[in-house]
């Protein structure tokens, strides 16, 4: 049976101290659930950093954009290779849904505590840390085990175990506009799993031999944890020497777009901070923003749930459709300031509540 922890938890440490004896379908199924919790994480900063821009049309944006519809696409992703093996993801539930300021579920990167707020030199600082791979190609970080090392462990499990690939609740979407690895397709073999969990790693991080990312959207784009190094450098990483190969960020010049200053997002949320809570308008923008969040939560773990095809598009492009309308609450809650007298504005909460 398999286990469904919480993000709290410690889990993903627990499942790759496991023998690789022990990891059959139970160890895939529950590591499987780990990983969608933990494609999940990754929206809410990456978003609330995003919306914060002021300028929709500004690099960064753009940059940011792009990995956004990444960790869309990995998030799918996910989802399939769990349901071909016969798992559920869950998504809806507040022991599922990360709570900002936390960890990363299950244990990965103890040392990062992962928060809401808007662009930042250190908000940016905590997404490459996210992203970091165990052997960058830049030596302006100090590796530790990565997000992609789960992913092969997984990888390795499902080559041990490729008959319980079945290809069953399957959701897909043409997302090709965004970059050449970004549908998200049918898991209906090993194939498949293998070329799902390449575009999910070094999209995030690049490859040992490069920081580009082998499915981009445009030519030349970086993988994401050196596009984020990129925009905290303030400086374009490029290769200045072929022999050895060596990279580093010596390249045309990439300023800080103007942004909305929003605050770090309290534990509990606006309202449990400990000083004057959001006025009656605010709240309910901030309702609307975690009400959006919630049913987008709840159309996707029912799209992995349905029965038929076309039901489990129908429910994804609801899921999607639900995301877009967090935006505009979002995006108004960081022209409001909070009442501190901090000059700093609100921003959305992504906390998951009962309808």
């Amino acid at each position: 049976m398999t286990t469904l922890s919480g993000y709290r938890s410690n889990r993903i440490v627990q499942l790759m101290d496991e023998s690789a004896e022990a990891r059959g379908a139970d160890w895939l199924k529950d590591s499987l659930q780990q990983a969608v919790m933990l494609e999940l994480a990754t929206l809410p900063p990456y978003l609330c950093a995003m919306w914060s821009i002021k300028d929709q049309d500004d690099a960064v944006y753009e940059a940011i954009k792009r990995i956004v519809f990444d960790e869309m696409s990995h998030l799918g992703l996910a989802g399939n290779l769990l349901t071909t093996i016969g798992g559920v993801p869950r998504l809806a539930g507040a022991g599922t849904v990360p709570a900002y300021p936390g960890p990363l579920p299950g244990g990965v990167r103890p040392q990062l505590t992962v928060f809401l707020s808007g662009l930042t030199k250190e908000s940016l600082e905590l997404f490459s840390q996210i992203e970091e791979p165990e052997e960058p190609v830049v030596a302006d970080v100090v590796a530790t085990p990565s997000i992609g090392a789960f992913y092969t462990a997984i990888l390795d499990a499902l080559r041990d175990n490729a008959d319980l690939i079945r290809g069953t609740r399957q959701l897909t979407r043409d997302m090709s506009g965004h970059g050449a690895g970004n549908s998200i397709v049918a898991i209906n073999s090993l194939e498949d799993a293998e070329a799902a969990i390449d575009v999910i790693k070094e999209q995030g991080e690049g490859t040992t031999a490069s920081p580009e990312n082998p499915f981009p959207d445009e030519a030349g784009e970086l993988a994401h944890f050196y596009a984020f190094r990129e925009i905290l450098h303030g400086r374009k990483l490029i290769k200045v020497s072929t022999d050895p190969v060596r990279w580093d960020f010596l390249g045309d010049e990439i300023p800080m777009p103007p942004a909305f200053p929003m605050a770090t997002v309290p534990a509990g949320g606006w309202g449990a901070s400990g000083t004057a809570g959001p006025d009656p308008a605010t709240q309910t923008l901030i309702d609307a923003g975690n009400q959006a969040y919630s049913h987008m939560l709840r159309c996707l773990e029912e799209a992995w749930q349905a029965e038929a095809a076309a039901d489990g598009r129908r429910l994804l492009g609801k899921a999607v459709r639900h995301m877009f309308e967090l935006q505009e609450p979002a995006q108004s809650l960081m022209s409001r300031e909070l009442p501190d007298g901090s000059g700093r504005t609100y921003g959305p909460e992504f906390r998951y509540v009962d309808l």
